[in-house]
């Protein structure tokens, strides 16, 4: 967004799934430029900040609020950078930005704004295993704090369906360590229980944990909230290669529909 008249400036930055090295360089760039850094406080914390910078962590659940708060600051003049794990558009503080924004005041709208990609969870996971979704795929968020559960059902049923390959988002946490469950047997009802299902945690870090599984195979206690789920589509296949890792990927090219 350019042609602003407001002096300060805000940047969503999406920090990959955490190793340095697959933090952009523009992302780099516009954390070291920034003043003020806000975030959820383990995303702050992977951050090695100069004495002149200030960070506003705040906890995941108050993104709204945090999105309010950077770009009022942003509006007075601060150079500001907002912070997310993986891709700020996906899931993240992206959306809660341009949200906030456009319910703010007028003074919002001229400030200068950019949004900064990042590596996402489905990525980075995925790029672990091969190529699972090397077709097309979609991503759904199993968290109903912003949409109903019913809502989930529906979209994992429609989507297994169609022969998408899924990346399922914050499968389970302490409030919700039912839905992965539930969601598996969604998908049982459509899928058949050979599907590969990928359980990718800290893809990339020291406490990366991958694990390569039948639906029929798959229980929700193999995630949790820093897990990545991808379920294949009935046409993802698994190479196995003896002693080495199996190589997961879904055909560039589909059946035609009967």
């Amino acid at each position: 967004m350019s042609g602003s008249t407001v002096s300060g400036r805000l940047v969503v930055v999406g920090l990959g799934p955490g190793p340095a090295a697959q933090l952009t360089g523009e992302a780099a760039a516009a954390l070291a430029a920034a003043s003020d850094l806000f975030g959820y406080g383990p995303y702050l914390a992977r951050l090695t900040l100069r004495a002149d910078q200030t960070a506003h962590a705040s906890d995941n659940r108050e993104e709204l609020a945090r999105a309010k708060a950077a770009l009022a600051l942003a509006a007075a003049g601060r150079q500001v950078a907002v912070v997310s794990g993986g891709d700020p558009g996906v899931f993240a503080m992206a959306a809660a930005v341009c949200e906030a924004l456009e319910a703010g005041p007028e003074a919002w709208r001229r400030l200068d704004v950019a949004v900064l990609p990042g590596v996402t969870a489905m990525l980075a996971v995925a790029a672990r295993c091969g190529a699972p979704l090397g077709h097309d795929f979609c991503a759904i968020s199993l968290s109903d704090n912003l949409k109903p559960w019913p809502t989930v059902e529906r979209r994992l049923g429609v989507a297994a369906e169609a022969g998408f390959a899924l990346a399922l988002y914050n499968p389970v946490s302490r409030a919700r360590p039912w839905q992965l469950g539930r969601a598996f047997e969604v998908l049982r009802a459509v899928l058949p229980p050979e599907t590969t299902v990928i359980f990718g945690r800290a893809a990339g870090r020291e406490d990366e944990r991958i694990a390569v599984v039948s639906l029929d195979e798959a229980r929700p206690g193999m995630a949790d909230m820093a897990t990545c789920v991808i379920v294949g589509s009935p046409a993802t296949r698994t190479v196995a290669r003896g002693a080495l890792p199996p190589l997961v990927y879904t055909p560039r090219s589909a059946e035609p529909a009967t």
